[in-house]
């Protein structure tokens, strides 16, 4: 009970003067309920940890006798004078043509054998976000006054998405579709979605062929996510067919796969170029506002039309070593985690339709609790790739000792407080990245993972940042976040940066760059107009 309670928060709500009855004249209050993201670095997993060491100790051979022979023949050798070295090597060996060029072939066979089976390393050249038109910023008073326009909500759904956009961290310029303030019923129409789509897609697009100089034809993998809108034929033929891509391009489609896509899509996109060896991928992350759009009453429906907003983010990927000089990053990891096994995560983010057969996308109240869990899964397994060795030791010998030595609650002598049992060692994950990407869902989300995490208010100053100019642009908000790091000029050689995204399913997946150059700041950017202001602006 103490531990379900721990998971709760209250919050007392004015709910004006009553306007009749007994208590008419006299102010109301009522306490809301709520859960909290849990402190999922408190209660770790401990097979989540094995997972990620996992990892390491499949490469442990190597690092256990590499050493191991080095010693060995160091020492064989630091015994010897240059003298008798230079006598054991040319006057006491015999050798002949034959083991000559045997002992050649056998060790140039090796070495092609080695460099043949190893993964090539992907190469991320450059990417575009695509900044909508200034005639389609919305403000949060604006929004609320178009909502009201359009006839499809009443006073009370009002004011829920009014309180929502308060406190949801989103500034006055976001961007959104006007369709879904027209006074029509339905606003997802198949002409409406691909009108937004298309429009986002190929400014991304067009933007990131002219900045890496590539033609549409070059590129051999082609992969799209947009959750929502899946039209026939898919985003991915409507690509090919505006670009007149070749005829044996490998596209995807994903759909239905939440915000954490993006993630998802970069995976999938590496495993294509692993293995077909194609050279170059793109990867197009958007999402379609008019059809997550609710226009009814349910409140947990409600949520999505206060958060989300446009944006689509386009990646060239290759694994082509002589792309190594013009790219950015190399990708270095990707850890997927997906908590759809339980029915309570499966359908924490759900479309449906409501009681008068409206369909829209319902967010459940455990959808904090939920990502909690998938987050705490998810960077137990990432911790063993990326901290450093003595991070890794420090909580690894913490979640050891807790598992063998479980601790017992015993109650307080009386007059005495009850003392809390030891925490585990929480790593410092500001010792494995220079710069936190982390999906702008909300302002308390990022508080949440801000604070559960460890990191300094500074640590998520790109996410903050992407959420008040663009709002939650979905699978793409990670992008945003990593164009803001570069229009600031932060991100120098040997840099790493941590992209985490979380979606419906209930997934969790984290993808780790390295900078391979100091990057610039470039000249094309959705920040052109407005770094200057950040991070001032968000406090404004």
């Amino acid at each position: 009970m103490a531990q379900e309670q721990a998971l709760l928060s209250t919050e007392i709500v004015n709910r004006g003067v009553e306007p009749s009855g007994p208590d008419a004249g006299s102010p109301t209050f009522s306490v809301r309920v709520r859960r909290r993201l849990p402190d999922f670095l408190q209660s770790v997993n401990l097979k989540y940890v094995r997972l990620g060491y996992h990892y390491l100790i499949s490469h442990g051979v190597y690092l256990a006798t590499i050493p191991v022979i080095v010693l060995v023949c160091g020492a064989e050798v630091g015994s010897l004078s240059r003298d008798e070295l230079w006598r054991k090597v040319w006057e006491e060996a015999t050798y002949d043509l034959a083991t000559v060029l045997a002992f050649l072939a056998v060790l140039a066979f090796t070495i092609s054998v080695y460099i043949m089976s190893r993964p090539r390393p992907v190469y991320l050249i450059d990417f575009a976000c695509y900044k909508p038109a200034d005639e389609l910023k919305v403000s949060k008073a604006e929004f609320i006054d178009l909502a009201r326009k359009s006839g499809k909500f009443d006073e009370d759904s009002l004011a829920f998405q009014s309180r929502l956009l308060a406190k949801s961290g989103i500034g006055d310029e976001s961007y959104m579709p006007r369709c879904v303030f027209e006074p029509i019923v339905n606003c997802a129409t198949m002409k409406e979605g691909r009108a937004e789509a298309s429009t986002a897609m190929f400014a991304a697009l067009d933007e990131l062929f002219d900045k890496c100089r590539v033609r549409p034809k070059d590129v051999g993998v082609l992969v799209v996510n947009c959750s929502l809108f899946n039209p026939t034929p898919s985003l991915s033929a409507m690509i090919v067919n505006h670009y007149k891509m070749r005829g044996n391009i490998l596209s995807y489609n994903l759909g239905g796969m939440g915000c954490s896509a993006g993630v998802i899509a970069i995976d999938l996109a590496r495993d294509m170029l692993q293995a077909s060896g194609a050279g170059l991928a793109v990867v197009v992350s958007t999402e379609a506002v008019s059809f997550t759009w609710y226009p009814g009453k349910r409140r947990s429906m409600l949520i999505p039309n206060a958060f989300f907003r446009s944006g689509c983010a386009a990646v060239l990927l290759s694994n082509r070593r002589r792309d190594f000089h013009r790219a950015k990053y190399q990708l270095e990891h990707v850890v997927r985690t997906h908590k759809g096994a339980d029915d309570r995560a499966f359908r924490s983010v759900y479309q449906e339709e409501d009681e008068q057969r409206i369909k829209g996308l319902a967010v459940s109240r455990d959808l904090l609790e939920v990502g909690g869990h998938a987050l705490k899964t998810n960077i137990t397994t990432l911790g063993p790739l990326v901290l450093p060795f003595s991070e890794q030791l420090l909580f690894f010998a913490g979640v050891l000792f807790r598992h063998l030595f479980p601790s017992k609650t015993t109650a307080p002598p009386p007059g005495e407080a009850a003392t809390a049992a030891a925490a585990p060692y929480i790593p410092d994950f500001k010792r494995a990245f220079e710069h936190f990407c982390m999906h702008a869902a909300s302002r308390d989300v990022l508080e949440h993972l801000r604070s559960n995490l460890g990191l300094r208010e500074g640590d998520l100053e790109a996410s903050r940042a992407a959420l008040h100019r663009f709002g939650n642009t979905s699978s793409s908000s990670i992008w945003y976040e990593l164009a803001y790091l570069e229009a600031k000029g932060r991100v120098r050689r040997g840099d790493r940066v941590w992209q985490l995204a979380f979606g419906s399913g209930f997934k969790c997946n984290s993808a780790v760059w390295r900078a391979v150059r100091r990057v610039r700041r470039p000249s094309r950017s959705p920040w052109i107009d407005s770094i200057d202001q950040y991070p001032a602006r968000m406090d404004a």
